[in-house]
Formats: structure tokens, C-alpha cells, sequence
């Protein structure tokens, strides 16, 4: 029997934003299993702020999470407030948060799993391959009025996953070695059994369907565990595009919130106006998700059903001056200008490899990292 899975649509067009750090040892630069402590210490002495500070499947991880938002200027200044309160403790823990996609050189046989049966059951059925999940994104929801609307721009938004991503690509390095991979998190993510790209859906009906199969078969036993790079959030009435890698500092993290906010709030225009928004075909996006993974900012994407082609830095162009309007609306325009400077001047993937050709030293790469948040 399929259950109707109702979608607390939202009135405006809100933002969230999620934020996961790696906590790193000050003087090793590893990863350290820290992260309990650190909430033990926030719960105490910021009481205000321990609904906004989340764990996650390692010990080694902690979430910084915004509050509901109305623009981008808000929900950076809640995280970086949230974050101000957190780096209160990190020194005393003699740990620094680490906001890239990966870390360089940390093995996953040395991590620590967070106590909760949730966790413990997702690593007993995904074995290695949830073992080797040393991995860190941004998540951002954007509030629908309806759920009629979710799969139209949800869709629609596939079309710009290699910008996003190559945009917030900062995973090049695993395990110490360079994966020539501008994002090898994103490889790496898809091999969960419920991750990687959404299908596309044509009806509310055709994806509670789906749900329920998911379900009846065992594979998940909540929604919340399907974890596509972009999915429905019926109970928070949100779309959540989980492409990004790991953000290493505010204002590229502002940048990319500011476009994904805007493109979200320019398809939902576009749907209410009657048109019917451009799709392309699952291989093509599948194959736009590893170019950009393969290659970030030097990806040849491919923009629509006619195959055609473009550099992923000339394509951005047009969405940036065409999304100008809508960000004076959303209160973000300096925000996405900045996604012209990220692709002008380069990306943290860039950025991570051009300090190991420097130092040729790992550890200088966690501090490159480290250094950007400050």
C-alpha cells in the first residue's frame, strides 16, 4: 500500500544551510575522534547555540546548522555566529575545523564511529564502503509553497549540478594521494546504496511510490534516508541540494548559497508562470556530474537535450547576469557576485593542489585548509 507523504509546503521561499566540518589535530593536522567532547563542551557553555552544532556518522565530524532564514546575509550570519561560539572550544581540544571535501592523508581504519544504533546499523549493511565515508558537504534547503512544484524544479536544478559543484569542488586528495579528481567526495558518496543522483519523477505519485517501495523492501526505513544529491524534505516543506563538497571559508560558502537560492527561486517563478521547465536525460546529467567531478572549474558540460556543449566558467556567464534581478529580491547580489570571482580566480581543489606543489607536504595542504576559515 502506498502512503500519501504530505509536503508542509513553505510561504516563503526560505533557506537553510548545513555545514560540516572534520575536526583536525593542531599539531599532526590528522583527524581527531574529538568531536564528542566538543558538544559536551558547546551543550555547557552555549546553551543557545547546542541546537545548531549536530553530529554526524564519525567522531571525527561535526555540523554547523542555520536557523530558517529569509536571504543568504542572514543564514551566513547565524553560522558564522554559531561558528564563533564553537572556536571558542576547538583550541582548548587543540583542534581546528576543516572545511574541504576530504582530508589528504587520513585513513579510515582509525575513525571512530558516533554511539547511536542509526549509525551502527548504516556501516553493518554498507560495510567498507560506509567505512570509508571520511567525506564532507554543504546541504542547503530552499522552501516550496507546494508539492507540485518539487519535482518540476528539482529537475530543472540537475541542469546546473556540474557549476555547483565544480564551484564547491574541494576533495582532490584521499588517503595521500592526489586522485586527479576535482571532487573525489562525490565519487565517493554515490557508492551508498540510496545516493548518488535522484531519479526524475514526473508525479508526487510516481515518487511515493518509490518510497514505498524502499520501504516495504527494507532498504530504508525513513524518508530521510534516501540520500540523493538533491531531494524532496516533505516535513520541512524544502528542496535540499546536497551537491556541494565542503566549503573552506565564508564567502565562496555565501556565493554558492546565493546561487542555488536564486536558481531555486527562478525555476519556482518560471513553473507559477506557466512554462514548463527544461529537463535533460538521466545519462546526460550522469555524465555532467562526473565531468565536473573529473575536471571542476575545466569541465566541457554538456547544457541541454541537443547535446550541446560549453566550458562550465563561460556557461555561469549567463545565469549570473540573467539571476541579477532575482538576487536584489533575495537580498544576495553581492554574494552571487562573488561565484564570478570563484571561477575567475579558482576553487579550493585548485587551491589545496597549488599548496602541495609548494610544500610538498600533506600536512601544509590541512593547514592551507584551516587557514582559509580564520
Amino acid at each position: 500500500m502506498v502512503t500519501p507523504i504530505e509536503f508542509n509546503g513553505s510561504p516563503t521561499p526560505s533557506l537553510g544551510v548545513e555545514w560540516e566540518f572534520a575536526l583536525t589535530d593542531k599539531v599532526s593536522g590528522d583527524l581527531s575522534n574529538s568531536a564528542a567532547d566538543l558538544f559536551t563542551r558547546v551543550s555547557e557553555h552555549c546553551p543557545a547555540r547546542r541546537d545548531k552544532v549536530h553530529k554526524e556518522l564519525l567522531r571525527n565530524t561535526v555540523e554547523i546548522v542555520t536557523g530558517i532564514c529569509r536571504d543568504t546575509p542572514e543564514a551566513m550570519a547565524d553560522l558564522t555566529e554559531t561558528l564563533a561560539s564553537v572556536r571558542e572550544h576547538t583550541e582548548a581540544l587543540g583542534v581546528d575545523l576543516y572545511g574541504a571535501g576530504t582530508h589528504p592523508f587520513a585513513q579510515w581504519s582509525t575513525q571512530l564511529l558516533t554511539e547511536g544504533h542509526r549509525y551502527a546499523e548504516l556501516i553493518e549493511r554498507t560495510q567498507w564502503w560506509g567505512r570509508q565515508m571520511l567525506i564532507w558537504g554543504v546541504h542547503v534547503h530552499v522552501g516550496i509553497s507546494h508539492r507540485d512544484k518539487v519535482l518540476p524544479i528539482l529537475g530543472a536544478l540537475l541542469n546546473y549540478y556540474p557549476h555547483l559543484l565544480a564551484l564547491s569542488a574541494s576533495s582532490p586528495m584521499w588517503a595521500g594521494r592526489d586522485t586527479g579528481y576535482a571532487s573525489n567526495r562525490a565519487m565517493m558518496f554515490q557508492q551508498l546504496p540510496t545516493a548518488g543522483l535522484p531519479f526524475q519523477f514526473a508525479t508526487w505519485a510516481e515518487f511515493e511510490s518509490f518510497v514505498a517501495d524502499q520501504k516495504m523492501t527494507g532498504i530504508i526505513d525513513h524518508i530521510n534516508e534516501i540520500r540523493w544529491d538533491i531531494r524532496p524534505s516533505p516535513h520541512l516543506g524544502t528542496i535540499e541540494v546536497r551537491v556541494c563538497d565542503g566549503m573552506t571559508n565564508v564567502a565562496d560558502l555565501a556565493a554558492v548559497v546565493a546561487l542555488i537560492h536564486c536558481l531555486v527561486v527562478e525555476l519556482d517563478r518560471r513553473l507559477a508562470a506557466g512554462e514548463t521547465l527544461p529537463q535533460m536525460a538521466p545519462w546526460l546529467v550522469q555524465e555532467n556530474k562526473w565531468r565536473a567531478a573529473r575536471y571542476g572549474l575545466d569541465a566541457i558540460v554538456i547544457l541541454d537535450s541537443d547535446c550541446s556543449e560549453r566550458l562550465v566558467t563561460d556557461d555561469l556567464g549567463d545565469p549570473l547576469t540573467r539571476l541579477q534581478p532575482i538576487a536584489r529580491d533575495l537580498n544576495c547580489a553581492t554574494e552571487l557576485a562573488h561565484v564570478a570571482d570563484i571561477a575567475a580566480h579558482g576553487a579550493s581543489y585548485q587551491r589545496q593542489r597549488h599548496a602541495y606543489r609548494e610544500t610538498r607536504d600533506l600536512r601544509e595542504v590541512v593547514r592551507s585548509v584551516v587557514t582559509e576559515l580564520s
